[in-house]
């Protein structure tokens, strides 16, 4: 399992923000908790991620997270989008084989 971090400088006030992205909503939290991101930071419209700034990132990186491009970061929200639906799916067909056994 892997967190990332891409190299956006998305303007935010004053500030230049980029994304953290993970495999997994657990890992994404504890690299956020590990770095000082607070909770309600998070972001889970169309792909869960964490806006970060630079100096965020650099720790983030510090303490592990891979540097990813601009076509690195398309390919990881297009495979983390492809998974949600996935899991949604089968979490779908277990409840309906559910509901036909009762």
């Amino acid at each position: 399992m892997t967190v990332y971090v891409d190299r956006a400088e998305n303007r935010l006030g004053y500030m230049k923000m980029c994304h953290m992205l993970a495999d997994t909503e657990e890992e994404l939290h504890a690299m956020a908790n590990r770095i000082g991101l607070r909770r309600e930071w998070f972001q889970n419209h169309g792909t869960p991620h964490y806006d970060v700034s630079k100096a965020k990132r650099q720790e983030a990186l510090r303490v592990g997270a891979v540097e990813i491009g601009r076509r690195e970061l398309v390919g990881l929200i297009r495979r983390l989008r492809h998974q949600a639906e996935a899991a949604k799916t089968t979490s779908c067909k277990k409840g309906d084989v559910h509901e036909q056994r009762h």
